[in-house]
């Protein structure tokens, strides 16, 4: 079978950072699997890569933006006071994406025109408001653009608007301008394919663009840094059930203590908090208050491989938020044969499906404390739930979820674009029934 040369441009590119960057350099590397890859990132990224061990010129390129990318992070430091505000750093951090293109296109453009590489794939930035001109530049060169997974703009819940100022999200406002942009469209038309990672992303491409629109969410597990072999607890005792992430109002660490209190007073629930952030001290004092510090660990910020350590001794993973992209850490309590209670709302509300987590629905904040107390108290007295869940959940990120299976599912795409597989795949569904 010959393998395509394909260039994948990951501007945010990083095996020892996390969110964006850990997927940008997971799903990169993964692909090489599949194809003969080029990586293209952002200087910042390079000593990472190489204590990896790629070898720069050979499997990688690393460009220095940093002229531009430098002061551009001042300013979205500056106006967001460095706390939050993510719809404001996209749009000021589009400015050095567009200078790392015109970079890309004056060291890559002369192979790409030579036919060089067989596809072109844009994975780096995830926000489908930054735009490519490579795009136009591929398909006029006759070498297919492929865009995405794009993921973002997940709408803030009207009830938790002073969750959304609070994170500084002002432009998120007029996000929805982008649509307008010329260069927008530009790139959509002249793009194969465009991976959405979530079905949001997938209603906001226009209907003349989606015969080429692919359903793929953009996390994925990586065996070897997230082992896959822990057993979940065993029930019997307190439930324990765990919350990673942020200590910010959106995420709902308040929401999920107020919820579990009538279970942390009588010794059946006990929570392990990870993460650290503002409000923090706000949810020792509340604990303190209602008598239940006994029954809640603060583990405050923990690496990744310290974080499963606490996941696989918890039964559940519970955790409210209201706005979640990708929701990566329910993928990854998932892997561990942990099951998740998760608001369907977004990415998280896609990642769990019927038998392998529990949902409540998307309501105001009473609604959610009320309905998350009354599942966590229906699962303490159902917890042979929580262990087939958890298997289930198991088996859903190892049929879909590894990087490994994530390189297979895009290797069909990259057959459909170059006329080897006529009919667009579905590679969730195909990978499922597997």
């Amino acid at each position: 079978m010959i393998r395509p040369r394909v260039l994948v441009i990951a501007e945010a590119a990083n095996p020892e950072w996390v969110s964006v960057p850990l997927v940008g350099w997971s799903l990169a590397h993964a692909l090489r699997e599949v194809a003969d890859v080029h990586l293209v990132t952002q200087l910042r990224n390079r000593a990472a890569i190489l204590r990896a061990g790629l070898v720069e010129g050979r499997d990688f390129t690393a460009l220095d933006t940093e002229s531009v990318a430098r002061p551009m992070h001042r300013i979205a430091t500056a106006l967001t006071r460095g706390k939050g505000g993510w719809t404001t750093q996209q749009a000021i951090g589009a400015v050095s994406y567009h200078w790392f293109e015109w970079l890309l296109w004056q060291r890559f453009g002369p192979q790409i025109r030579a036919g060089a590489f067989d596809i072109v794939h844009r994975v780096t930035p995830l926000s489908p408001t930054v735009s490519s001109g490579l795009a136009t530049k591929c398909k006029v060169a006759g070498v297919p653009f492929i865009l995405g997974p794009l993921n973002g703009g997940v709408p803030w819940p009207r009830a938790f608007d002073a969750a959304r100022r609070q994170e500084r999200e002002w432009l998120s406002y007029v996000r929805g301008g982008y649509k307008l942009l010329p260069g927008r469209n530009r790139t959509l038309a002249a793009s194969a394919a465009i991976l959405v990672g979530s079905r949001h992303t997938e209603s906001e491409i226009p209907a003349r663009f989606r015969d080429r629109t692919i359903y793929l969410p953009e996390n994925g597990i990586d065996p070897e840094r997230f082992d896959m072999t822990t057993p979940p607890a065993a029930p019997g005792g307190p439930m324990r059930a765990a919350f990673v992430g942020r200590m910010v109002p959106y995420k709902g660490p308040d929401m999920l203590i107020e919820a579990a209190l009538p279970l942390l007073r009588t010794g059946k629930l006990h929570l392990d908090m990870i993460g650290n952030g503002p409000i923090l001290s706000d949810l020792k004092v509340l604990a303190e208050r209602e008598g239940v510090t006994s029954a809640i660990t603060f583990h405050g910020w923990l690496d990744h491989k310290s974080v499963q350590g606490v996941l696989g001794g918890c039964n559940l993973l519970s955790f409210p938020s209201i706005r979640e992209f990708g929701g990566g850490v329910v993928l990854e309590a998932m892997a561990l044969g942990i099951p998740a209670l998760i608001v369907d709302y977004a990415g998280p509300g896609e990642l769990v499906t019927p038998g392998t987590g529990f949902k409540v629905p998307l309501g105001t904040r009473e609604e959610i404390v009320r309905n998350f107390g009354a599942e966590l108290q229906r699962l303490c007295e159902n917890p042979q739930e929580l262990v087939a869940a958890g298997a289930s959940a198991r088996t859903r990120v190892e049929m879909l979820f590894t990087w490994s299976r994530k390189a297979g599912q895009i290797a069909r795409i990259y057959d459909w674009v170059l006329g080897k597989e006529g009919v667009r795949p579905d590679p969730m569904m195909a990978t499922a029934a597997k």
